[in-house]
């Protein structure tokens, strides 16, 4: 009863610590940009550009980045989807939570070893277990002996560095 009582505690406290949705959206998804950005058409036929809470996939031109994007609208594309919006980021993309058919989407991309947990953003860790999974079970991008996280691909690209493999 008591691991039951901590085990809820727990629960409570990483939802509480998670970002609190600013609104919602319910829409189609109508473009898959790369692995962590697609574009949701509302009712009032608004485009939303929404950029996946919390996680990073490659870059198009990096290893895993055409399988990242195809893997996102395999699970998502021409589907209605629910997102929680939290925030805007410097491109001003809405940044959200995405639902389908019940299903938690961007901890999906990370389980399936398509997307890093991005830790600047995953202060909760809500993603940690699920990128210690696919690491684990070398899923999608863990398959790879070094696989390159995106942040560091972009700045290598930015200061014209090779990209290190670590």
């Amino acid at each position: 009863m008591k691991r039951l009582a901590l085990v809820l505690i727990f629960v409570v406290a990483a939802r509480a610590c998670c970002a609190t949705p600013r609104h919602s959206l319910v829409g189609q998804v109508v473009k898959i940009a790369d692995g962590d950005t697609l574009t949701v058409l509302d009712p009032a036929r608004v485009q939303h550009k929404i950029r996946l809470a919390g996680i990073d996939a490659p870059e198009k031109a990096q290893a895993f980045g055409t399988q990242a994007r195809n893997a996102l609208a395999a699970k998502v594309f021409r589907h209605t989807v629910r997102v929680e919006i939290t925030d805007t980021d410097r491109y001003s993309r809405e940044v959200g939570r995405v639902f389908c058919s019940g299903r938690f989407i961007n901890a999906e991309m990370v389980n399936d070893g398509f997307a890093w947990r991005y830790r600047q953003w995953d202060k909760a860790g809500e993603f940690a277990a699920a990128e210690a999974d696919a690491r684990r079970h070398r899923r999608g991008l863990w398959a790879d002996r070094n696989p390159v996280p995106p942040w560091e691909f972009r700045k290598a690209k930015r200061t014209g560095a090779n990209v290190a493999r670590r």
